[in-house]
């Protein structure tokens, strides 16, 4: 089944904001952990930036294999008509020197 550009938008924005929230709370915890420690705002800042690029990522990722399944299902169905074509072929010629 094919997923609309809409459908693909609307995913990859829920999965970046859920990402969004794990990246702060990971930031606050880990960021202490190497010596830094921004306060909440610069922690929000970053985390809105690499939420950014990861929406951009994940919107073109999914667009990019549903491109490419449907000419994988394009190349299968075209596969399929030119066999069938084959054995009809193959039936008439059968047939005609029977």
């Amino acid at each position: 089944m094919k997923q609309s550009r809409t459908m693909s938008l609307i995913e990859a924005v829920t999965n970046v904001a859920v990402g969004y929230a794990l990246a702060v709370a990971t930031q606050i915890l880990v960021f202490p952990m190497f010596g830094w420690q921004p306060n909440l705002q610069a922690n929000l800042s970053i985390a809105l930036l690499f939420s950014l690029v990861s929406l951009v990522r994940s919107y073109l990722l999914r667009r990019l294999f549903s491109r490419l399944n449907e000419k994988k299902t394009s190349r299968s169905w075209s596969q399929s008509l030119e066999a069938s074509q084959s054995e009809d072929r193959k039936a008439v010629e059968d047939f005609e020197q029977g």
